[in-house]
């Protein structure tokens, strides 16, 4: 399993984070950029970002919680960026978005919010790298993990296998030891986890690996 850890804190800086990763088997820093209007809550500016991840050589899994991805891809594009993950619901034109990050050769992820049907995302998967299912209400971490999230992952694994395509499921929100393995046994490729991993960090990335 695939580990991917959120820097998104209320209670440990997102430096101290990363510097602790680096002594860990995690594979990507999950990096949630929010503009304050796709969500509530908005996170760092981009001399913010470079500032925390200089501390790190661990690849990035870019997470444009953000109403205009067009506008931030640019400058994430340029970093220690693996993934670009834009949300379905933040764009009319998907496919420009998709060709957009391509065209930096990074791989493309499309996310979707707990209440849309992942039946929308048939259509882009073979051209696509990953699917981010969000597993609570984009914006705040902390939250409980949405059960119904099961279902999804295991409606959209089948199609992968149907479609004979390689994207990759992660899913985002809740993530412990025992709603990872629920992930894990429904398909998923990726975990991401905050709260669980900021509790005892080298730990619980190993515990979460190992499911």
């Amino acid at each position: 399993m695939k580990v991917s850890v959120s820097i998104l804190s209320n209670s440990i800086k997102p430096q101290d984070i990363v510097k602790k990763l680096n002594d860990s088997s995690a594979d990507y820093i999950h990096l949630d950029i929010m503009d304050g209007k796709f969500v509530e809550n908005k996170t760092w500016t981009i001399s913010e970002v470079k500032k925390i991840i200089s501390y790190s050589n661990i690849p990035l899994d870019v997470h444009l919680m953000v109403n205009n991805p067009l506008k931030y891809i640019d400058e994430y594009a340029l970093l220690n960026t693996e993934y670009i993950i834009f949300h379905y619901e933040a764009v009319k034109n998907i496919k420009e978005v998709i060709d957009y990050i391509k065209n930096y050769g990074l791989k493309v992820g499309i996310s979707i919010c707990p209440d849309t049907d992942v039946k929308v995302l048939f259509p882009y998967l073979k051209d696509i790298d990953e699917v981010l299912i969000m597993s609570v209400y984009p914006g705040k971490s902390g939250q409980t993990f949405i059960e119904n999230s099961v279902n999804k992952i295991k409606e959209l694994k089948e199609e992968i296998l149907n479609q004979n395509v390689k994207t990759i499921i992660s899913v985002d929100g809740g993530i412990n030891s025992e709603t990872g393995l629920l992930c894990k046994e429904a398909g998923v490729d990726m975990l991401v986890s905050a709260s669980f991993i900021h509790q005892d960090i080298t730990n619980n990335i190993k515990i979460l690996k190992n499911l």
